[in-house]
């Protein structure tokens, strides 16, 4: 039985003390009082469930039963789930049958559920210290950590991949499973796990917490802070502050936006953690850091669709360069996890700002990263024109965005309504739905083909007669005072009792409707940085073009490590069609494709015979092909001028891509764990918004070589590195003796090491270790990028 409404949002249990919101909280409706109706959405949860029901419950519960020291019933998965993160699917899935189940009613989802919570309580009664997980050797590493041993980096703890970030899985799986489906045993379990948590840091000083959280660790001081409000105990809330990472939570508290170049996902869960501690009862300060930080990402890094990230780090907010020319745009991770933010946000504030960031994230990130007919999910979105994405496959690809995936096409009814008290009921997203509101004697039904059609209607059926409050979102895309509403056919006057809705407050009866218009324009969206690339939207919904289904290496992922990357053929930059307009509202050369519903056409504006004639649709259509959903933009007297500066700009980044064999870029998470990073005594930072990575002692990486191919290997300093004496070694041989005197040549420069002639023989590896060793008192130089070139 799905649990009452007083658990089932740990979020605003404790609102009403904390003087952040209205007179009365705002509150979600469980996830099981929403059913979806016929639409995308109800489409895309479906195609969810049966990706959900493909896989081996029995094969991702493998990685736990091995860490309790049980025989596993199965053997694990591949890719990420047996490459050293195993177990974190397991967490996910957790979650996503929860929500699933929660949101269907599925029973075969409840079964799977009910498995899956069975099964790990044996794995925790099997460790009888209350630990629960399936990080490799984890028993023993956690015990030097409990001894004050901590070796941290931002990919690794004590020479594992991110332990506590899996772990963090593992913890929200059990609440989900509690506090979304109902599982009570799942809440003994958390409450154990978080105990062995307690006793692990016991005896550990602040300072020792800090270096841990130098590592990955997910949103554990979110989930720290739920457990105090599930228990009210505030031991878990004490919890939740000390291990909140200081380095990213002062400067946010500060007003501080030092983001660039971190690694994009793994601050956000931690700033809903700060949240969700304001909102259990800490420092109300610690809200609104977390409200910064949601300010400076969806305003000054956000493109269009709602996503961020470029290769998963926060590019710089005043140049978007990196987005338009990288394989790897925005992370579906991080919106999935800014979706969480701003979902807390607005219900602590009642502010509508942050649901016009949801509805768009939702209809066009979300929506889209899940391939609609054979399933799979999406890692990276690239916004490079004439690019490409990659689905993942049941059986093989195991990454985080294939575990986010899982969770996010179940969660569609979350903020579709909320109320406050028994007295306001509100509107807030436009999607095919029942609402079943028990206490009111309550169910009301949204009849919608938005964004199809520019309405919707809502049909209110009451056991008896009730006054209360409807109020109704008005989006930004609904411009001030169009947003019309009929009762049972009639216009009537709305008020605003709340800044972002219009209200109606009587006495409603069974039978009654309410028919909303929503009215859209198209708009142009140039990037936050303001350079001249253009996106368009109409409504919430981005547009974009499919140009053509060539070179689609890849489409569907292998198992392969890097198979989430979309890594065909790059197409030239300045090929990709160009708008050439010379009003300055281009959006008003986008008109409607008569007869077609959201379709139209930019012909007047693309400067290509080849392209005159595509078609903008909602991007959340758009699969199996290379698109733009950002334009370059010009007028005539500059298109010959913006064309040779493209040119310029993309001809040499396609030469070095067509030489390159296999590149780590130092000091970026995934790209060095994916190449196998160790070290000793090493740093990493940025410089002119550039990763690096330096070394007192060593640091190597494994670079694929299959062909045997490579000539030489290609490093990138930086000009102002001087005096810095160190080897570099392949293969444990020396290549080279290195001695860095600086460059006046720009900031950067590269060094080009011939590779010797035995590693081209049919005998040679087909894998080599690139190794960086400092010499006595000395530093092996700020690396920032390493390639195997032909």
């Amino acid at each position: 039985m799905i649990m009452k409404r007083k658990f089932l949002l740990l979020s605003t249990c404790l609102l009403p003390l904390l003087g952040r919101s209205q007179t009365t909280a705002l509150q979600s409706f469980s996830i099981s009082a929403v059913r979806l109706l016929d639409s995308p959405f109800r489409e895309a949860q479906q195609t969810d469930l049966d990706y959900m029901l493909a896989l081996n419950p029995d094969r991702l519960l493998a990685p736990y039963l091995a860490a309790a020291g049980l025989p596993p019933k199965a053997e694990n998965y591949g890719n990420w789930e047996n490459t050293g993160l195993d177990g974190h699917m397991g967490g996910h899935y957790l979650s996503a049958l929860a929500y699933m189940y929660s949101a269907t009613g599925n029973k075969q989802v409840h079964q799977r559920l009910t498995y899956f919570i069975d099964q790990l309580e044996i794995c925790q009664q099997k460790s009888g210290n209350g630990y629960l997980g399936g990080v490799p050797g984890g028993p023993a590493m956690w015990e030097q950590v409990k001894a004050g041993n901590i070796k941290a980096n931002s990919f690794g703890l004590n020479q594992k991949w991110v332990p506590l970030y899996n772990l963090h899985k593992t913890y929200a799986g059990l609440r989900d499973a509690y506090v979304v489906a109902g599982n009570a045993k799942a809440r003994d379990m958390l409450l154990k796990v978080t105990d062995w948590f307690l006793d692990l840091t016991a005896n550990l000083t602040d300072a020792q917490l800090q270096e841990m959280m130098r590592s990955e660790h997910g949103g554990l001081n979110e989930i720290f802070a739920d457990v105090s409000s599930i228990t009210g105990e505030r031991k878990y809330l004490t919890l939740a502050q000390r291990f909140s990472h200081r380095a990213v939570l002062e400067p946010l508290l500060a007003g501080q936006d030092v983001l660039n170049g971190m690694h994009a996902n793994t601050q956000i869960p931690k700033v809903i953690g700060f949240e969700r501690i304001a909102e259990a009862g800490g420092d109300p300060a610690w809200g609104g850091a977390a409200a910064f930080f949601w300010k400076t990402v969806v305003e000054n890094r956000t493109v269009s669709i709602g996503g961020n990230s470029v290769s998963e780090h926060f590019n710089p907010a005043t140049s978007f360069t990196s987005m338009l020319e990288s394989t790897e745009g925005p992370e579906t991770c991080n919106t999935y996890n800014m979706l969480k933010l701003s979902k807390e946000l607005y219900l602590t504030s009642g502010s509508t700002k942050y649901l016009d960031y949801y509805e768009r994230a939702t209809y066009n990130h979300i929506l889209s990263s899940q391939h609609p007919g054979q399933g799979g999910f999406v890692y990276f979105t690239p916004m490079r024109p004439r690019h490409y994405r990659v689905y993942s496959q049941p059986q093989e690809g195991f990454w985080c965005c294939v575990g986010s995936g899982l969770e996010n096409h179940g969660k569609y009814g979350e903020l579709v309504y909320a109320h406050r008290g028994q007295q306001e009921m509100v509107v807030n997203l436009f999607i095919p739905s029942t609402l079943t509101w028990a206490e009111q004697g309550l169910t009301l039904t949204q009849q919608t083909t938005f964004p199809m059609e520019e309405r919707t209607q809502l049909k209110l059926s009451l056991k008896k007669p009730r006054t209360f409050a409807l109020s109704i979102r008005q989006p930004r895309w609904v411009p001030a005072g169009q947003l019309l509403v009929q009762v049972n056919g009639q216009p009537v006057a709305t008020r605003a009792t709340s800044p972002g809705y219009v209200t109606l407050n009587r006495k409603w009866r069974s039978g009654d409707v309410v028919t909303v218009a929503l009215p859209m324009t198209t708009t142009a969206e140039y990037l936050p940085d303001h350079s001249s690339w253009v996106s368009f939207v109409h409504g919430p919904v981005v547009l974009a073009a499919v140009t053509d289904t060539t070179d689609l290496t890849g489409l569907r992922a292998n198992g392969a490590r890097m198979a989430h990357v979309p890594n065909g053929r790059l197409y030239p930059i300045e090929e990709a069609p160009v708008l050439v307009s010379t009003n300055p509202n281009v959006a008003e050369g986008i008109k409607p494709v008569a007869g077609q519903p959201l379709t139209f056409t930019a012909a007047s504006l693309i400067d290509s015979d080849k392209y005159r004639n595509v078609q903008l649709v909602p991007f959340y259509q758009i699969h199996d092909a290379r698109y733009m959903v950002y334009w370059p933009v010009t007028t005539p007297a500059g298109l010959v001028a913006r064309k040779e500066e493209l040119r310029r700009k993309d001809e040499e980044k396609r030469a070095l891509e067509a030489r390159t064999i296999d590149q780590v870029t130092p000091g970026e998470q995934q790209p060095e764990s994916d190449h196998g990073f160790q070290g000793e005594q090493t740093e990493t930072g940025t410089f002119r918004n550039r990763h690096w990575r330096h070394a007192t002692g060593w640091f190597s990486y494994n670079l694929r070589n299959s062909k045997r191919a490579a000539r030489t290997l290609r490093v990138t300093y930086a000009s102002g590195d001087k005096n810095r004496q160190f080897s570099i070694l392949v293969n444990g041989l020396p290549l080279a003796k290195v001695r860095l005197e600086g460059n006046p040549q720009g900031d950067f420069y590269n060094v080009e090491y011939a590779l010797p002639e035995a590693l081209r023989k049919p005998t040679a590896p087909t894998e080599l270790t690139v190794k960086f060793i400092a010499e006595a008192s000395s530093t092996a130089s700020s690396v920032y990028d390493v390639r195997l070139l032909q």
